[in-house]
């Protein structure tokens, strides 16, 4: 209470024009005065965004990228393991028939030779055994001495093709050894087949080749073992990120191949790097991955790429080679990154509306908050806020409406002392100026109506409610240095000497040199200080001319001389009404503004000055704001008495 009192007499110090808009001012400046707005609802919405997707955004990339290596990873192991598979199925295929052909071989040796062969019924044993493995296309007895003795099946190999590749391995028989030719193409093409011959021993000491066993087997088993379970082309495996496993032989040229034309057509597959790498290590290494690019409709293509030996014999190796298309084959990681990405959207999305929904929730509040703020900062208290909440803003809300009360009041109060201390401003200066003229009893209520007469010019003139108000303070106050001149003198009945009239022009320095000395009353001191100068520079105190006088003192000056010549004096009568504006017309340019005499004119003309009346056009208010229109106010003239010259 202390500290709002002290504050009451601080603001009642103020001028009035000040005192009305104080704390107005401060809010307005509080509110207006700061950087861009940001609202809260985008800041709410943008947190949930960070901390609601964000986050599954980044898991959902880095765990697509840890999948990616561990698929790359898992691919390539199997890849790897898929060749030594193939390999050992084709070395088991292999052993498979070697043991066939070395098993005839060692029965002959046994036996005491392939005479065995000339007994009836051998060869159709030998017929026999073909029908009986679907993998044998070709088996024959080759005697050192004698006929050979071959069966062989008709629809899968000619005559003279067996006679080839019998011609072929025997060629290359040299001591007891297993011998193995390279798979190759027979019946023009349409199968492939693999040469296998093991020499019958025999002699005195068993250590002379007396005869050979020769088979010629299908590769058939080869292909099926590196083809897929489906009828897409080499490319088109690829494109679905599948392996393509084929089989080459010592030359890099393909023996066993998903798609049938390219081995058959013995393709060189040397332009594969992987195919090179083994070619220069198979002999050393069993198996190995080997990744590499191959350039495929002009892009380069990053590929997985793994090979395999399968040892058919001591001098028989075939190479098990799997490609596949690396991109591809971890299509699942893109798949999981779509996802990735589909799944932030979506959830981007929810956020953001239920987000949206519960940030409007949150933010409806603080909008009510801040629209109140701006309307107490344009001086309307007269609404409040509501906000139906439990919580902390519920809380705030009705903090707000306690504080938008207490300030309502406040700003009541101060409206209220700021009038107080108007009025006894303004009961001050009439006493003042009721002073002063009391000082002679032929001036009562001079001042009074030199201030009346002064509104109504000023009004005249249109000149703005709050320059009104000072013009007529100041017509109040424009006497107030005859309170420093002597009663003799301010009194005397008859007219003045030329040393006593020389004193008597001393009262506007007094009145400046009294009044000067109080802040306030700073804005009144023109119309006091120099309502007795003229236009034509032969006025007093200072002899200013022209546009150097302000419009307050013009306006007192005509005022002042209107009610002098228009009142009893005791050496003269008052003039009549119209005499005394056709005398104070003819002073227009040498003592008296021309527009401030028309305003005075017009105000006679049209009655709003009329003998012992004033009407105002408007009532005035201290601060400057326009008034709405009221009925025009009449205001009597205080009877006059004989009054003496001022």
């Amino acid at each position: 209470m202390e500290k709002r009192h002290l504050f009451l007499q601080l603001f009642r110090a103020c001028p009035d024009e000040v005192q009305s808009s104080t704390l107005i001012a401060v809010l307005h400046s509080v509110m207006s005065d700061r950087p861009g707005r940001i609202r809260l609802l985008y800041i709410v919405l943008g947190m949930l965004l960070v901390v609601g997707v964000l986050p599954i955004a980044l898991a959902g990339w880095q765990l697509s990228d840890r999948s990616a290596v561990e698929l790359g990873s898992v691919e390539r192991r199997y890849q790897a393991q898929l060749v030594q598979d193939k390999a050992r199925q084709i070395e088991l295929y292999g052993q498979r028939y070697r043991d066939v052909v070395m098993g005839l071989a060692q029965a002959f040796e046994l036996a005491g030779g392939v005479r065995v062969l000339n007994a009836e019924g051998s060869d159709a044993r030998l017929r026999k055994a073909l029908q009986n493995d679907q993998n044998l296309i070709a088996l024959s007895i080759e005697p050192v001495q004698g006929e050979p003795h071959r069966a062989f099946q008709m629809d899968a190999i000619s005559r003279e093709e067996v006679d080839e590749r019998v011609g072929e391995v025997l060629a290359l028989m040299n001591g007891g050894g297993l011998v193995l030719s390279r798979p190759k193409v027979i019946r023009s093409g349409q199968e492939m087949a693999l040469t296998i011959a093991a020499p019958v021993m025999g002699g005195p000491n068993g250590d002379e080749v007396v005869a050979a066993v020769v088979a010629i087997v299908s590769f058939r088993e080869v292909f099926k073992a590196v083809q897929q379970q489906s009828t897409m082309t080499e490319r088109e495996l690829l494109d679905a990120g599948l392996p393509v496993v084929f089989v080459v032989d010592n030359e890099g040229r393909a023996v066993a191949h998903p798609d049938e034309r390219i081995a058959f057509s013995q393709k060189p597959m040397t332009d594969l790097k992987v195919v090179q790498d083994w070619q220069e290590t198979g002999t050393q290494v069993q198996s190995a991955l080997a990744p590499f690019t191959v350039v495929r409709d002009g892009k380069e293509i990053e590929m997985i790429g793994s090979y395999a030996t399968a040892e058919l014999g001591r001098n028989s190796r075939l190479g098990v080679i799997a490609i596949q298309d690396e991109r591809a084959a971890l299509a699942s990681v893109a798949d999981m990154r779509r996802q990735t990405f589909v799944i932030s959207l979506a959830s981007a999305t929810f956020a953001i509306l239920i987000g949206f929904f519960f940030a409007k929730k949150l933010t409806k509040p603080v909008q009510e908050l801040a629209a109140g703020a701006h309307r107490i900062a344009a001086g309307d208290f007269s609404q409040r806020i509501n906000i139906n909440s439990r919580t902390e803003l519920g809380e705030l809300g009705a903090s707000f409406n306690l504080m938008t009360d207490k300030i309502e009041r406040f700003i009541s109060d101060l409206q209220r002392a700021a009038d107080e201390n108007r009025e006894l401003f303004l009961g001050t200066v009439k006493g003042l100026a009721a002073a002063i003229d009391g000082k002679d009893p032929y001036t009562r209520g001079h001042s009074e109506r030199v201030s009346r007469f002064s509104v109504a010019i000023a009004q005249g003139l249109d000149l703005p409610d709050d320059e009104v108000e000072k013009i007529r303070i100041s017509a109040l106050l424009h006497d107030v240095g005859k309170i420093g001149i002597d009663d003799n003198i301010l009194k005397k009945p008859a007219a003045l000497t030329d040393e006593e009239f020389e004193v008597m022009k001393q009262h506007p320095q007094k009145g400046y040199k009294i009044m000067s000395q109080i802040p306030a009353m700073k804005e009144f001191l023109p119309g006091m200080y120099m309502h007795h100068e003229m236009v034509n520079g032969q006025g007093y105190p200072q002899g200013l001319k022209g546009e150097e006088i302000p419009l307050q003192a013009l306006i007192v000056s005509v005022a002042d001389t209107f009610d002098a010549m228009t009142t009893d004096r005791p050496y003269q009568r008052a003039m009549k009404f119209e005499e005394a504006l056709a005398r104070i017309k003819s002073f227009v340019g040498t003592r008296y503004d021309e527009h401030v005499v028309a305003s005075l004119m017009a105000a006679c003309e049209s009655g709003q000055i009329t003998p012992g009346r004033v009407r105002l056009k408007r009532p005035l208010k201290a601060n400057g704001s326009k008034p709405s229109p009221t009925p025009i106010q009449e205001q009597p003239l205080t009877p006059q008495a004989p009054l003496t010259v001022a």
